[in-house]
């Protein structure tokens, strides 16, 4: 079978990598790919944001499978459109979808359907802030209720603070583009835990759990980011711990949305803070997660077109999900400046070749392109050095040892990826 994979970053690599180990998989596009994905896929250029493009590109190919990568997609309703014109396709609808692509759907959700999350308080002007911030103590958070790449959620140490985030969240100084609607949240403290759940409308069935790092710098330091690594492991949940939140939040979202008539189909990921008063969500996503899938994936045993079928299909309940037993983690090699401003264009040396390529160790390029012939960086996160082994410090040696071996001008990475885990371990 032909499938396409919609989006360009580690993820849509991941995804990529994965179904080309499918049996059943004979041919896989990418729109639009990136300088990595050219090795695995046929690339063809496209605007992830413009419905019409993607359609066309499906109408064309028709691919017996279409795989949504990114949120931006979802957003402007793409599985309505190819749904509509009879096209298997995997991932949520746009109504769905905005578990992810409005927070303040989200929270709002949560409340009617007694899923816990932090209090909050939604404000569509900086007046409404005003009156809303006196209910909150210091830290604040203060997030941009539409999608934001992973930099609309802003921790504020006071409540001016505060106020100038949301005032800048609003006029579109923050973050390019004005938005209608900001949350105010309780700050919350605790282990953070990504939660991943195959869905089909009526079923939610575990995946996986991994654990993302946000901040750019080591020790959790720095301004938020898209993700610089993760790391997936048995023990990072007790299986009673994974039951609960199968139980307590991904099923109840299934359930929800079902009842309210919008059922919930594809990947959901639950970020989740382990609070002391129990497991509580920071944010939905409704696609596979970014760096975590580049993570994730490498465990996964059971043939990725099976869950995606599933999933179509409303037969998730009686699929098997196996995963490897061990470790794995994701190491990202970020571009010099960013989250903030970054250049492009830089040549990439010293990646693997297939014929070099070290035992359990894949590198997904996030943001590569190929100019004249040479590899070069074309976004914040340029390259995800991903490695699967029996332990996680085992992973993390080899991811790098291979960071090691890799160079473009003014790469950064975090060398702390797995570090809380790693000191719960230790003695």
């Amino acid at each position: 079978m032909k499938v396409l994979v919609i989006g360009g970053g580690g993820r849509e690599h991941a995804l990529a990598w994965a179904l080309r180990k499918s049996p059943q998989v004979t041919e896989v596009i990418c729109a639009p790919g990136n300088g990595g994905i050219t090795q695995l896929a046929r690339c063809i250029p496209v605007d992830s944001g413009n419905l019409h493009e993607m359609v066309n590109i499906v109408a064309i190919e028709q691919p017996a499978l279409t795989v949504i990568g990114p949120e931006l997609p979802l957003s402007v309703g793409l599985v309505d459109e190819l749904t509509r014109r009879g096209y298997r396709v995997f991932g949520p609808t746009q109504d769905a979808a905005q578990l992810e692509t409005s927070k303040a759907f989200a929270k709002e959700f949560m409340q009617r359907n007694d899923i816990p999350t932090a209090a909050y308080a939604l404000c569509t002007s900086l007046n409404e802030v005003r009156g809303e911030l006196p209910r909150f103590s210091v830290p604040v958070v203060v997030k941009a209720s539409g999608l934001a790449a992973g930099k609309g959620v802003v921790i504020c140490n006071t409540h001016l603070e505060a106020e100038e985030t949301a005032a800048e969240m609003l006029s579109g100084a923050l973050l390019g583009t004005p938005e209608t609607e900001v949350v105010l949240e309780e700050f919350l403290t605790g282990e953070e835990l990504s939660f991943f759940a195959l869905c089909d409308g009526t079923h939610a069935v575990e995946i996986a759990s991994a654990q993302d790092h946000k901040r750019v710098g080591e020790g959790d330091t720095g301004p938020n980011t898209g993700g610089m690594g993760a790391y997936s492991t048995d023990g990072i949940a007790t299986p009673a711990m994974r039951q609960w939140l199968l139980r307590n939040i991904a099923q109840k979202v299934v359930d929800g949305m079902r009842s309210e008539g919008d059922p919930f189909k594809g990947i959901l990921f639950c970020g989740i803070m382990m609070t002391p008063r129990g497991p509580m969500v920071l944010e939905f996503n409704t696609r596979f997660g970014d760096p975590e899938t580049e993570a994730i994936l490498l465990r996964l045993e059971t043939d990725i077109v099976d869950l995606f079928n599933a999933s179509i299909d409303g037969t998730a309940n009686h699929l098997t999900i196996r995963m490897r037993p061990g470790a794995s983690v994701c190491v990202i090699a970020a571009s010099g400046g960013y989250p903030g401003k970054y250049s492009s264009g830089k040549a990439i040396t010293g990646l693997p070749t297939n014929a070099n390529q070290a035992e359990d160790v894949v590198v997904f390029h996030s943001g590569t392109a190929i100019r004249d012939g040479q590899l070069v960086t074309s976004g914040g996160r340029v390259l995800a050095v991903s490695t699967v082994a029996p332990d996680l410090q085992t992973a993390l040696n080899k991811a790098y040892a291979e960071l090691a071996k890799i160079s473009f001008e003014g790469m950064q990475f975090r060398r702390d990826i797995g570090h809380r885990a790693l000191s719960q371990e230790r003695p």
